[in-house]
């Protein structure tokens, strides 16, 4: 009995350093990345008031990582918004040394409120309450200039055709001008002390706000105005 002693301090040995009791698996290590790259989503995407879940993160490479404290570092394209189907990449470090270079594929899918149309809008026709509804909607694969208010649109023309249940793009609608191109309009000119109007004919046409370019009709000088309401403008004094 006292021979067969060191063979199974031996072996005890040998199994011990094979298969060490507190050793990290490679499962624990692919959750470590998981949760990193879904923290890295959360902060990047923090305050836009949208509804974001990461849909699916596939990790590829080899996860055999030493055991301890392990940190991770995502690096994802720089014009990446936060949102669709990426990759990224995954540092490894251990003590300021990258130990591996891991390769992981994100889904994120974003959810916002958008402009909804709830008929067809025909090219032209002025967009009302009634047509428009404000819906969450995936964002994902939609262009980031999907109107997010009904105020965006309501009371707007339609440049384009816009078919019923579809987002509605900032660039599809366009504000109703007040003053067209070739209109008599009143030019208004004032300060703190004085106000001096005088009759004038538009160059270009405009709604409330815009700066169109106006004609003096006395002395026929061309100048920028800005259109105040629907035979209004006013000038710089």
């Amino acid at each position: 009995m006292k021979r067969l002693i060191p063979h199974i301090y031996i072996l005890f040995m040998t199994l011990v350093s094979l298969y060490p009791c507190q050793a990290i698996s490679a499962t624990d290590r692919e959750q470590e990345v998981r949760q990193a790259v879904a923290t890295f989503v959360k902060n990047k995407t923090s305050g836009m008031g949208w509804d974001i879940r990461v849909r699916r993160v596939i990790v590829s490479g080899d996860l055999k990582l030493p055991e301890g404290k392990i940190d991770y570092e995502i690096v994802a394209p720089q014009q990446w918004e936060g949102w669709g189907n990426i990759s990224v990449a995954v540092l490894a470090r251990q003590k300021d040394k990258v130990l591996r270079n891991i390769p992981v594929r994100v889904d994120v899918e974003a959810l916002a409120d958008t402009v909804i149309t709830l008929q067809q809008i025909n090219y032209g026709e002025l967009i009302s309450a009634a047509d428009v509804v404000l819906q969450k909607r995936e964002i994902t694969y939609n262009s980031h200039l999907a109107a997010r208010s009904t105020d965006e649109v309501v009371g707007k023309k339609a440049r384009t055709t816009l078919r019923a249940n579809q987002p509605v793009r900032a660039d599809q609608v366009e504000r109703v001008p007040l003053i067209k191109s070739g209109q008599i309009v009143t030019i208004i000119a004032e300060n703190e002390v004085m106000k001096i109007s005088v009759s004038g004919k538009a160059r270009s046409s405009g709604a409330e706000g815009d700066m169109i370019r106006v004609q003096n009709l006395t002395s026929l000088k061309e100048m920028p105005a800005r259109v105040i309401d629907a035979s209004t403008v006013q000038v710089a004094f």
